[in-house]
């Protein structure tokens, strides 16, 4: 996959999923150099939604936080361009604080998360990375703590609910397993959706990549196979829920030439929309308002 449809359902993906907890910012610039922070996020005092339905997404996005996700393993000089993001905004902070007469809370400067599917024992060992599994289980690795940065490696992350939002970021095998725990959550859970959203856009673009003859590597094409029952159910969601509308638009049709529009009328619509048009029309045209009314009006 070239790298600017992940990049961008990266960002979107993380975007969806952090906003209910604070401020996010996509492609924020940096003015010391030409480079921009993936997704900046900084945590509101009101969240819409209570952080641990993100899992370790939510522990991760406890303080103000850049997040630098990588589709292909992370290599040493990217680790060194992260660090060099969040080393600027910590200056930032600093010459804030001091032009403020502040002192800098050393536990509230950002930390940088990078985002990686693997990574190798070598290029953590040259970082000193270090595992804290005590507290943050398998996977989380830590470089000293005035290094504000820590590198998660998710296809190490174990497989479990608290972190299915980190393994949709993963490859391959890794995706597609987190993908079909996706499927299997509650429609009522509100992040399912948003989720959902993300990597169909992702399936989309690189289906239009496909057909436009532009070469796509091998993992691209299991993907877009991984995501195509999602995508047909999305389909037939759609075209369920506009009969459903095109229903409702004539059974309101329906009485108010019969009957004129009323709230007593409008209550019943929902009800008798349950049928099928082939029960619900001779109902409709044979049956006096209070029939109507006696019939369908909810206890």
């Amino acid at each position: 996959m070239t790298r600017f449809p992940y990049d961008q359902f990266a960002k979107d993906y993380l975007k969806e999923l952090l906003q209910p907890l604070g401020t996010v910012e996509t492609s924020r610039k940096v003015p010391a150099e030409i480079t921009e922070i993936d997704v900046y996020f900084v945590p509101t005092s009101q969240p819409t939604i209570d952080k641990i339905e993100l899992g370790l997404l939510g522990r991760l996005a406890d303080k103000t936080a850049l997040f630098e996700p990588y589709r292909n393993a992370v290599k040493i000089s990217e680790i060194r361009s992260c660090m060099k993001k969040v080393f600027y905004l910590i200056s930032e902070i600093e010459r804030e604080d001091k032009r403020d007469n502040i002192a800098t809370a050393e536990d509230q400067l950002p930390k940088v998360w990078i985002l990686t599917p693997t990574a190798s024992k070598a290029i953590l060992n040259s970082f000193n990375a270090i595992p804290d599994e005590e507290n943050w289980g398998k996977g989380v690795y830590f470089l000293g703590e005035s290094a504000k940065t820590a590198i998660v490696v998710i296809h190490q992350l174990p497989r479990i609910p608290e972190t299915l939002w980190l393994r949709l970021l993963g490859k391959g095998n890794v995706q597609k397993q987190a993908i079909n725990e996706l499927q299997e959550l509650s429609p009522e859970n509100p992040l399912r959706g948003k989720a959902i959203d993300a990597v169909l856009s992702l399936r989309s673009i690189l289906e239009i990549t496909q057909n436009q003859n532009q070469d796509i590597d091998e993992e691209d094409r299991e993907l877009v196979m991984a995501l195509s029952p999602i995508y047909l159910q999305q389909l037939e969601n759609a075209k369920q829920e506009g009969v459903q509308q095109t229903a409702r638009a004539v059974i309101e049709n329906l009485l108010q030439v019969r009957f004129g529009s009323d709230d007593e009328l409008n209550s019943i619509i929902e009800p008798i929309s349950r049928l099928s048009p082939q029960e619900f029309t001779p109902l409709l045209l044979q049956l006096s308002r209070e029939e109507l009314l006696s019939r369908f009006r909810q206890k």
